[in-house]
C-alpha cells in the first residue's frame, strides 16, 4: 500500500469528521443568532470561542491541567500496580476469583464518584481526595482485563513452557505475561480514561483541585461562554489523551 492510499485511507474519515462538527457549529451559530436556542442557556460558538484566550490568560488554564494531569498521573500510577497485581492474585487464586469477580465487575458501572463524601471524611478537602476517587473508580476495569489476558492465554503456549520445565514463576514472566499484555494495557488505557473523567468530576464537585474547579468557577459566575470554552476545554484534553495512549499502544503492539 503505497503513503499516499495509507495516507487517503486514514486522513478521509479525520476530515469528515472535522467537516461535521463544524457543520453542526455552524448550525448552532444560525439558530443562536436568530433567536431559535436562548443564548442565556446556550451561548453561540463564536462566544465561545472567543472566550479561550480569555480564560487562558485570566484563569490560568494552563497551570489547572497540569494539575489535573499530575493527579491523573498519580492515579493511574497507582492503578497500574495494583490493578495488575489484583489480577494475578485472581488468576492464581481461583476460589477467590470465583468469590469476587462478580463483585468486581458490578463495581465497574457503579457511580462510585458519588462516595465522595466518605473520601472527603478520610483524606479531607484535598488532592488525595480526587486522586483516590480516580484510582478506586477506575480499578475495576484494569483487574478485570488483567485477569481476561492470563486467562485466555492459550494452552498450547502453555504445555510448551511446562514441556521446557519452566517453573510456576517462569512461566509467568515468559508465558503468561507475554501472551495477556495487549489485554493488560487495554485494561491499563480504560482506567486512566475512567480516572480522568473521575478526576475532572470530583473537582467540579469538591470545587478543588484543576479543570473541575475552573469549570464550577465560571459556572456560578454565570459566565455561559467561558463556562463552555472551559468544558470544550476539558473534551480537547480528553481527545488528546485518548490519542496519545492509542499511539503508545500501537507502538508497543507494532504487529497489531
Amino acid at each position: 500500500m503505497s503513503a499516499r492510499t495509507l495516507l487517503w485511507r486514514e486522513g478521509l474519515p479525520i476530515a469528515f469528521g472535522i467537516a461535521c462538527l463544524l457543520a453542526l457549529l455552524f448550525l448552532v451559530e444560525w439558530l443562536v443568532r436568530h433567536g431559535l436556542i436562548n443564548p442565556f442557556i446556550v451561548p453561540a460558538p463564536s462566544e465561545i470561542a472567543s472566550s479561550f484566550g480569555r480564560i487562558v490568560v485570566e484563569e490560568n488554564v494552563l497551570g489547572l491541567f497540569l494539575l489535573t494531569c499530575a493527579e491523573a498521573l498519580a492515579a493511574s500510577l497507582m492503578l497500574a500496580v495494583a490493578g495488575i497485581a489484583l489480577g494475578v492474585l485472581l488468576h492464581r487464586m481461583r476460589l477467590l476469583r470465583m468469590a469476587t469477580e462478580t463483585w468486581i465487575a458490578a463495581l465497574a458501572s457503579a457511580p462510585l464518584v458519588l462516595m465522595y463524601p466518605l473520601f472527603l471524611v478520610l483524606f479531607g478537602r484535598s488532592a488525595w481526595t480526587i486522586i483516590m476517587i480516580g484510582f478506586v473508580a477506575a480499578l475495576p476495569p484494569v483487574v478485570l482485563k488483567t485477569l481476561e489476558g492470563l486467562t485466555g492465554t492459550r494452552a498450547v503456549l502453555i504445555n510448551v513452557g511446562r514441556s521446557f520445565n519452566l517453573t510456576p514463576s517462569q512461566l509467568y514472566w515468559k508465558i503468561f505475561f507475554p501472551s495477556a499484555l495487549p489485554s493488560i494495557f487495554v485494561g491499563v488505557r480504560l482506567g486512566m480514561i475512567f480516572a480522568l473523567i473521575n478526576i475532572v468530576g470530583v473537582e467540579f464537585l469538591i470545587n478543588f483541585g484543576g479543570l473541575g474547579r475552573l469549570v464550577n468557577e465560571l459556572a456560578e459566575r454565570y459566565d455561559l461562554a467561558g463556562t463552555f470554552a472551559a468544558i470544550f476545554f476539558v473534551i480537547l484534553v480528553s481527545i488528546v489523551f485518548f490519542l496519545v495512549t492509542e499511539r503508545i499502544e500501537r507502538w508497543l503492539r507494532p504487529g497489531r
